[in-house]
């Protein structure tokens, strides 16, 4: 297994309790293995300690990338919230630690 960090790069936004996640593989021939392999249920368990709600999932293939938008993430919003980072991005870092299965 390997952490997403060596593979992809993310980036972290927020609107109010919602956290929003995009991940971009570093070369763009890892993206198939991203839809794989980073499904929204994967996400979810992943970030469960933080993430209450739904976590979905959309593909953007023109960028290579994956975006995921998760309910529920930042308690009652980023102004309020008790999250490590208020803003979400630590969420980002937390995301590269998932590990995959390595290349076939």
């Amino acid at each position: 297994m390997i952490k997403l960090a060596k593979i992809a790069h993310s980036r972290a936004g927020d609107k109010g309790n919602t956290l929003v996640l995009s991940l971009f593989p570093f070369d763009e021939n890892d993206y198939p293995r991203l839809i794989q392999e980073v499904t929204a249920e994967k996400v979810k368990a992943h970030l469960s300690d933080q993430v209450k709600g739904e976590v979905s999932r959309y593909e953007i293939p023109g960028l290579h990338a994956l975006l995921f938008t998760c309910t529920e993430a930042l308690g009652t919003g980023v102004t309020t919230s008790l999250a490590l980072d208020a803003h979400g991005k630590s969420l980002s870092y937390a995301l590269l630690e998932m590990k995959i299965n390595p290349k076939p």
